[in-house]
């Protein structure tokens, strides 16, 4: 079916048309958004107690978020709301993800490794257990076990964890620019809505246009058309607003995961927002580095004796000498403006809270799906998720000699390694990488009822694999044994319930990370971690050198062996092995 272009649908009804489409679900009409419909699915030892006694709950994540972006962790950028949450809750220094979008997502949803979900690596279906690029059949949901608890559920934003289609070339960019339509984006089965998730509204795919997003849907059904000023972190912060705004009037709690796409390439942003930022990053990428150390500094999250700021990584690379000077601190500008445009959403939602009276029980965490990415999109090209045009046929560009600038529809880009390294500061690497720059998150955790020691620093350690455990705590629930017939998986996390309360709870046996051979396994202050398949194993001791400097591995040649042991055991037992 050929979909019309945008500019032949910019009526006024069209524009009614999609504001109804949009907020079919805020008003209870959607068939799969019945806030009244039965709570209770098929569970082992569900409880079910509906009384707003219990907490709500939002998880805030972002994508692609610099470990230093926010000004509560170092950062430049204009992020008043999220400093607001810090100052008035908990930070922690030593919270982790996977390493990438999609793993880290099935690990947040279902309390298991992303192996185990069936996510070790992208959404393609390998045909290997870790890879199917879907969450598994006998996974459940945090949304699943709690709305069989009495929560509403919603969502709003990325899924990225149903498997991603791939049609002929010419199909694909067809179907990527709304200029053709192939039918569901992904099985429908797979959609958050079909996981336990009363209300939906985002991308199913994980890269979107930001002016004109593919694969979105509200509930199962496609959203054909967007308005002319369209912005999509706008729409998922204004979704989510809308949705609290409705739960808040049900005598049920809820469960709200807001699943931003910023600050991932490409790199757009709404014209205002560059601006403020226009001249901040002219000084170029080590100077911003080291002034964001200095401010980390001085706000307590590091000490320099224990977290060493470590050399620059790229020899060849100087910003003085950089000939792209104007195109590099541009784009560092549109990342910054995507951050302020996301910081501005998540203070509507903080408003919304506020004024419904449900602040004071709400527990929020904020954090990001991984470190900055050192991908440059501009090498890929169009293809797979990435399309070559617009809805009207306007060429989109991938400026890898950087004639472009970044911020418009039409452009397709990314910050790159160098940025990556410096907003990811104080650490060593980047996205995919499980040196503590790609798994190490910021994450602010907002209680009022229960986190009583206002603006603090928490160095225990954590992992988005412990949000399920946390749900099911403050639910007052259990997590299955079964659900809908299936035996579940054991979720492998622990509540952080006890750190809100206590500021501390005791360290996890473990905790285990694998992504394209790039490995690691934490057990206490001991890291060992591997960059690749053809690297040598390397020893950190964290609670001297956060910064990862100082390999430790031929002092330590017993633990080495030790520690090598219990990942390649929990390797196995997590289905990373056979790897594609």
């Amino acid at each position: 079916m050929k979909i019309r272009p945008l500019e032949k649908l910019r009526s006024s009804t069209t524009l009614k048309r999609f504001t109804l489409l949009l907020f079919v679900s805020f008003i209870g009409a959607s068939c799969n958004s019945q806030l009244q419909s039965s709570k209770v699915e098929e569970a082992d030892e569900a409880t079910t107690s509906t009384k707003k006694d219990r907490p709500n709950i939002v998880v805030i994540l972002a994508d692609d978020l610099g470990y230093s972006d926010l000004g509560c962790y170092g950062g430049e950028i204009n992020t008043p709301n999220l400093d607001k949450l810090a100052a008035n809750g908990m930070r922690f220094t030593q919270f982790y993800n996977t390493s990438r979008c999609c793993p880290t997502r099935a690990s947040l949803l279902t309390g298991l490794y992303s192996h185990q979900a069936g996510i070790g690596r992208m959404t393609m279906d390998t045909g290997k257990p870790g890879y199917r690029g879907f969450l598994k059949v006998n996974t459940v949901t945090v949304a699943e076990v709690l709305k069989q608890a009495g929560y509403n559920t919603g969502m709003v934003g990325k899924w990225h964890v149903s498997e991603t289609p791939s049609l002929e070339h010419d199909k694909q960019l067809k179907w990527l620019a709304h200029q053709e339509n192939y039918g569901p984006f992904s099985d429908t089965a797979s959609y958050p809505t079909a996981r336990g998730f009363d209300k939906y509204y985002g991308n199913i795919w994980g890269v979107v246009d930001y002016f004109d997003p593919f694969s979105l849907v509200n509930g199962k059904e496609q959203v054909m058309e967007v308005p002319e000023d369209y912005y999509h972190t706008d729409a998922i912060s204004d979704s989510a607003v809308a949705y609290v705004d409705q739960f808040a009037k049900q005598d049920e709690p809820f469960f709200l995961y807001v699943a931003h796409c910023a600050p991932h390439w490409p790199l757009q942003a709404r014209p205002e927002d560059i601006a403020k930022y226009k001249d901040k990053y002219k000084d170029g990428w080590q100077a911003l580095r080291k002034a964001r150390y200095k401010r980390q500094l001085e706000l307590g999250l590091f000490d320099e004796e224990h977290a060493e700021l470590p050399e620059w990584m790229f020899k060849d690379k100087n910003w003085e000498t950089d000939p792209d000077q104007e195109w590099d601190a541009n784009a560092m500008a549109v990342h910054a403006a995507m951050v302020d445009r996301m910081d501005q959403g998540i203070g509507k939602l903080i408003a919304k809270l506020e004024e419904s009276g449900e602040m004071d029980n709400t527990l929020i965490l904020f954090m990001s799906d991984n470190g900055a990415s050192y991908e440059r999109s501009s090498q890929y090209g169009p293809g797979f998720d990435r399309a070559g045009s617009t809805r009207d046929g306007k060429e989109v560009y991938f400026p890898v000699k950087k004639k472009h600038l970044s911020g418009p529809q039409t452009v397709n880009s990314a910050i790159g390694p160098q940025w990556a390294h410096s907003v990811n500061v104080p650490f060593r690497y980047w996205k995919s990488k499980v040196f503590e720059g790609g798994i190490c998150t910021p994450m602010i955790a907002y209680w009022p009822d229960v986190i009583k020691d206002k603006n603090s620093i928490n160095k225990e350690v954590g992992h988005v694999v412990d949000i399920m455990a946390t749900c099911v705590d403050l639910a007052e629930t259990q997590y299955p044994t079964t659900y809908k017939g299936k035996e579940i998986t054991p979720e492998q996390g622990h509540s952080l319930v006890p750190i809100f309360k206590t500021g501390e709870r005791p360290d996890p046996e473990f905790v285990f990370w694998e992504h394209f051979g790039s490995k690691a396994i934490r057990q206490g202050d001991w890291k060992l971690v591997q960059l690749d398949d053809n690297s040598p194993w390397q020893l950190y001791n964290l609670a001297e050198d956060r910064t990862e400097l100082h390999n430790l591995a031929d002092q330590h040649p017993d633990r080495v062996k030790a520690m090598e042991a219990t990942w390649k055991e929990k390797a196995d037992d997590y289905d990373v092995y056979p790897r594609p």
